[in-house]
């Protein structure tokens, strides 16, 4: 049995500091001038300052006590090494094999994965620039120009984060992503396009996933439907289906034999291992998209920064590991002050997608109820990890953060540089929004008194709703330039981030059971929508009443004027 982690002498002495805990960030930079600089430290080009959370020394000392109680250390040279710490499915975890340098070695049952690894990067390379060199042609001869990536989780939330983060080095064929089963998505990705220039990735470790394989069926359609309609294809050979599929289409999985029923070429398949997980994946083939668009330098530069916090992670001491020492803090937030939700908040456009990415890198990999040898937990797992960017966040939600009730833990992630060259006045306007960055955090953490509020001349009346309490507890992240290599850090910091707080916690990082239920239930309920009775008879009252009532609107006429 895992031992209860509340069951600990650590544990214990955190509950106690947390009793009677009172934070007064004001007092505390007052009379410790060197905290600042006591709490920030650095991993690669990311420097991260931890002094405005709600920590003491003492509080930190616990929380590495208790690290080293639930055997982090062995854990994570575990997980590096390739055993099968994945419990449930009985597989290694080892994303960070995916960026590991070529010299390097690693052999897990006989075999060495990073040779197999970077075996397929090579692959992957040449595919690559075939396409960028106008070498990979489409059915009727012409090059590619738009890469259309088919895929959902893992698959797509992954690959259109550093899509659209690395915009300004994509020099490729431009990026789009469909996901959604809803068949909107496939139309509006698909408007426009050209399909004699268009290729789609169609990446599903199995090709089996339901949303994906429906969505890349569809997009075989549409491209047949496109170029039958120019006499470039006839739509009734079942060779010239097959072989414009094959010019079109390209796949990310393990399934060969389903790759190749579907028409696409198996030598055009690029591999996922099984220790590979989806949420894990974007250093991977499912990254193929992002190596179109950005080209093989920058993509090599990308793998290297989530080396260079992987090998911070697995080699630096606690009292400065900085994703150990973020994972700790998150640890205290959840379980000893109560706090129920993680805000991220990127100044940078260019990182608009990272709070989704990491909705699911967290909330999937950490969501569990039980430990993982089958035990239930007996505290609170998992954050709600949320968030926006910059200065559109601040007209959003920052009242909640400054005034509202509930204690929300905040990362905000700056860049010194824009993300690309601007304008004199773009670098001013560049400035000016850092000067939000910079305060926004002095304003969560010290506040506003209702004499400073006074002092400022304001109506007696207005005194308390104008009063910020602050202790509001932020860390900040600084880097040079949102480069690829910045990027690769910044993700891997947060895969180790999650990493720790599912050891201390006793749970399974790496599987997601949870979203299987549902998915099992729409197969059953498919039928009903179709019209069987049967099928219908034995759902609950509630789901039997809603396919009802949607049969009976979508029945109805339509009365909007749909283009």
């Amino acid at each position: 049995m895992t031992p209860a982690v509340d069951d600990t002498q650590p544990w214990n002495a955190l509950t106690l500091l947390a009793k009677d805990f009172k934070p007064d960030l004001a007092t505390w930079f007052a009379t410790d001038p060197a905290r600042a600089e006591r709490w920030t430290f650095s991993a690669g080009d990311l420097v991260v300052d931890l002094s405005k959370n709600l920590i003491t020394d003492e509080i930190v000392g616990k929380l590495i006590e208790l690290a080293d109680t639930a055997g982090l250390a062995d854990h994570r040279q575990a997980m590096f090494s390739g055993q099968p710490i994945n419990g449930t499915e009985n597989r290694a975890v080892l994303h960070t094999a995916l960026r590991a340098p070529a010299a390097s070695s690693l052999i897990v049952d006989g075999v060495d994965v990073i040779a197999q690894v970077h075996q397929e990067l090579a692959k992957m390379y040449d595919f690559a620039n075939q396409v960028r060199g106008g070498k990979w042609l489409g059915f009727d001869g012409q090059p590619i120009k738009t890469v259309v990536n088919i895929g959902i989780g893992g698959s797509d939330l992954g690959p259109v984060m550093v899509y659209e983060a690395l915009q300004a080095y994509v020099d490729g064929p431009s990026v789009r992503f469909i996901s959604n089963l809803d068949p909107s998505d496939l139309w509006l990705q698909t408007r426009g396009l050209d399909p004699a220039t268009t290729l789609f990735i169609v990446s599903s470790k199995t090709f089996t996933t339901a949303e994906t394989m429906t969505n890349a069926s569809q997009a075989r359609r549409w491209l047949i439907n496109s170029l039958a309609s120019r006499g470039l294809v006839d739509p009734a050979s079942d060779q010239a289906i097959r072989e414009a599929t094959a010019k079109h289409f390209v796949a990310v999985s393990n399934n060969l034999q389903s790759v190749s029923d579907f028409g696409i070429d198996v030598a055009n398949s690029f591999r996922l291992w099984d220790w590979v997980g989806g949420r894990y994946s974007v250093s991977s083939a499912v990254g193929l998209s992002c190596l179109l668009a950005v080209g093989q330098a920058n993509w090599q530069a990308f793998l290297a920064g989530l080396h260079t916090i992987d090998q911070h992670f697995q080699n630096t001491a606690a009292v400065q590991n900085l994703p150990l020492l973020m994972g700790l803090l998150n640890i205290w937030y959840t379980n000893f002050l109560g706090a129920a939700s993680h805000a991220v908040l990127p100044y940078q456009q260019a990182l608009h997608r990272f709070p989704a990415y990491l909705q699911q890198l967290t909330m999937e990999s950490n969501g569990k109820s039980v430990h993982d040898d089958g035990s239930p937990v007996n505290t609170d797992t998992g954050e709600i990890f949320w968030g926006e960017v910059g200065t559109n966040s601040q007209h959003a939600f920052f009242q909640l953060l400054h005034q509202g009730t509930r204690l929300i833990p905040a990362d905000f992630i700056g860049l010194a540089k824009p993300a690309d060259q601007v304008t004199e006045a773009g670098l001013a306007a560049h400035e000016l929004y850092l000067s939000n960055f910079f305060a926004q955090t002095a304003a969560l953490a010290f506040g506003r008194t209702a004499d400073q509020v006074r002092a400022e001349g304001r109506p007696e009346e207005l005194i308390p709703a104008l009063v910020c309490p602050g202790n509001r507890p932020t860390t900040t992240i600084l880097a040079p330039a949102l480069t690829p290599s910045v990027l690769g850090q910044l993700v891997a910091l947060y895969e180790h981030i999650t990493f720790t707080q599912g050891v201390i916690w006793g749970i399974n990082s790496f599987d997601q059971w949870g979203v299987e239920l549902g998915k099992q239930l729409a197969t059953q309920i498919a039928p009903a929508l179709a019209g069987d009775q049967a099928s219908l008879a034995v759902q609950d009252a509630s789901t039997q009443s809603l396919i009802t009532t949607y049969k009976r609107i979508k029945a109805e006429p339509t009365t909007s004027n749909l283009r």
